[in-house]
């Protein structure tokens, strides 16, 4: 019988594998069963760990006995070497077996724990007693084992096995084939056991723990203080974005999951906290993409007496300090190499400043690279398409007369989504919103294309500054220009990292936003926020001058270890159900 498609587009197992796999499954019972009535049980939990040794302590004990590696024969170690670093003492070890080969009176098996992989050589004559228990272990087993350190006549770095024992029976066998599966939603699906199969997929998820211990050692640093705040909002607030709903049945009253936790830390700041953060979910109820999950790790931290100017080279700093935060734990765990081959592989670099551009100059920037008008901004309204229920508007013909006459100026001016650009336009209504909707097509896409390192090799990350107040709710206006706002968002090979801005603490002029925000609502905006009265008259009480800034861990984490997808740094991302089988 053929394997057939579910619905996800995955692969199902066919009757036949279905079959083998529960043969499988009762063999392997059977063997729990042989451990059992042996004395033995085949899911302990009384395990000593007081003199426990981890393997990548034990590699690194014995590092100075380590040969020369060659290509042939991989790494191998001196025998005398090790016997004299070794002497007399016992070894306990603890992990899942890998592998398995050799019967009769030896056999070889490959033991992983969480620092990494080292043989165990099971000796019949040595391991007496306990050499039974070979006969109840199957790959993916979980064992633990106690003897000396040795080498093997081939070199490798073994423990000679005096005491065996079966700890947890792994019922189900790993999928054949399982390593370099195609069918990634599959992997995702069933992480657990692609963290078996594939040990390197755990080096991301590793990393992004590791990147989020370091972002809080540098601001714990700076004297900020980690804090908590509400994930059940009554209210829509703190960033653009469609929210997901729940009730509270003792309340009999309807939230929201937060989309971010921005104003109640500034509710913070007003209550006398100068330095705060948070590292917590968020939740937006959005499309799924390689750049987005609908629940999401994000920092925000709030400083006071502060400007969006002071948060630059802070976040410069930030950036910096995790990634060598990253190496540091990478390197100390024996896995510098992959931290080597994450920085060898990126397209942009972070020790080399970060450009600061304004969102127009930006968009001049980039129109010259396109070969369009430099008044580019002021035809906007003749490009536009409206949505059918609307009507075409009147210049149409010529908007596609002068689209088509652009899109042919050169490869960049092609690369443009105009189809979306223009219909995106007849959905803004104000001058800020158009700028917007021009950088986020015309600019936003070439980042990595026009800002460069010194030696031209690689990007550079872009802070792009100044932008309108209609798209920025919650920022300070400009003093020089009211029309802007002092605010960042930051983007590494086009990829938006982290939003910041001084923040506004006039309560009018917020009020004013929130009613501009609920106005928007009612024509039909759904990424928008509600009037939060209550933040309102936290700002009446007076909250001091101050800069905030949020960034996603997630992108963070894929951003400095390559990863493709945000579903390679999040352990269990979300997915649609599986089909009935």
């Amino acid at each position: 019988m053929s394997a057939k498609k579910n619905k996800q587009g995955g692969v199902e197992a066919n009757s036949d594998s279905q079959s083998t796999e529960a043969g499988l499954m009762d063999a392997r019972r059977a063997k729990a069963k042989k451990s059992l009535d042996a004395g033995n049980n085949p899911f302990a939990n009384d395990v000593d760990t007081a003199d426990r040794s981890w393997i990548i302590d034990l590699r690194r004990r014995f590092a100075g006995a380590k040969l020369e590696a060659t290509e042939e024969e991989g790494e191998r170690y001196d025998a005398d070497k090790v016997q004299s670093l070794a002497g007399d003492d016992s070894v306990h070890v603890l992990g899942r077996m890998m592998s398995r080969r050799g019967f009769g009176k030896a056999a070889f098996l490959k033991l992983r724990d969480g620092s990494g992989e080292i043989q165990l050589f099971a000796k019949k004559d040595i391991l007496a007693d306990d050499f039974p228990v070979l006969e109840t272990l199957d790959m993916a087993d979980h064992i633990e084992a106690r003897g000396t350190v040795m080498v093997t006549r081939t070199g490798e770095l073994s423990v000679q096995v005096t005491q065996l024992r079966l700890l947890s029976k792994a019922i189900r066998p790993l999928p054949d084939k399982w390593h370099g599966l195609t069918d990634v939603e599959l992997r995702y699906r069933r992480r657990y056991v692609d963290l078996v199969a594939n040990p390197e997929v755990a080096f991301a998820l590793r990393a992004r723990s590791i990147l989020i211990q370091g972002v809080r050692d540098y601001l714990d640093r700076r004297q900020f203080l980690e804090v908590e705040t509400p994930t059940l909002h009554s209210v829509v607030g703190g960033a653009s974005a469609k929210p997901f709903n729940t009730h509270h049945n003792a309340l009999d009253l309807n939230l929201f999951l937060r989309i971010a936790p921005e104003l109640y830390l500034k509710r913070l700041l007003v209550g006398g906290f100068e330095r705060v953060y948070e590292v917590g979910r968020c939740y937006r109820n959005e499309g799924i993409s390689t750049r987005h999950n609908p629940e999401f790790t994000m920092l925000e931290f709030y400083q006071a007496y502060a400007t969006y100017e002071t948060l630059m080279p802070m976040t410069e700093e930030l950036f910096r300090h995790a990634d060598q935060f990253l190496k540091a734990r990478f390197t100390e765990d024996g896995l510098a190499h992959v931290y080597d081959g994450w920085v060898a592989a990126r397209e942009f670099t972070i020790d080399e400043p970060f450009a600061r551009v304004p969102m127009h100059e930006a968009i001049a920037r980039a129109a010259v690279k396109a070969g369009l008008p430099e008044d580019v901004l002021a035809q906007l309204d003749t490009i536009k398409i409206s949505p059918a229920s609307a009507g075409e508007t009147p210049n149409r013909e010529a908007g596609d007369a002068l689209v088509k006459q652009w899109a042919k100026h050169n490869e960049r001016s092609g690369a443009i989504d105009w189809t979306n650009f223009r219909r995106g336009l007849a959905g803004c209504g104000r001058d800020g919103d158009r700028v917007f909707a021009a950088y986020e097509y015309l600019a936003e896409p070439f980042l990595a294309e026009d800002y460069r390192s010194a030696d031209g090799s690689k990007s550079v990350p872009v802070f792009v500054i100044d932008y309108p107040a209609e798209v920025s709710p919650l920022a300070r206006r400009k003093d020089s220009d009211p029309s802007l706002t002092d605010r960042f968002e930051l983007f590494v090979e086009t990829r938006e990292l982290c939003n910041a801005f001084s923040e506004l603490n006039d309560p009018d002029d917020q009020a004013a936003r929130f009613q501009d925000q609920v106005a928007r609502k009612a024509q039909g905006a759904d990424e928008t926020m509600d009037y939060d009265e209550d933040y309102v008259r936290a700002l009446q009480h007076g909250m001091p001058p101050a800069a905030g800034f949020g960034m996603g861990i997630d992108r963070l984490a894929m951003t400095l270890t390559g990863q493709p997808s945000i579903r390679d740094v999040i352990a269990f991302p979300l997915l649609r159900p599986e089909s009935e089988k």
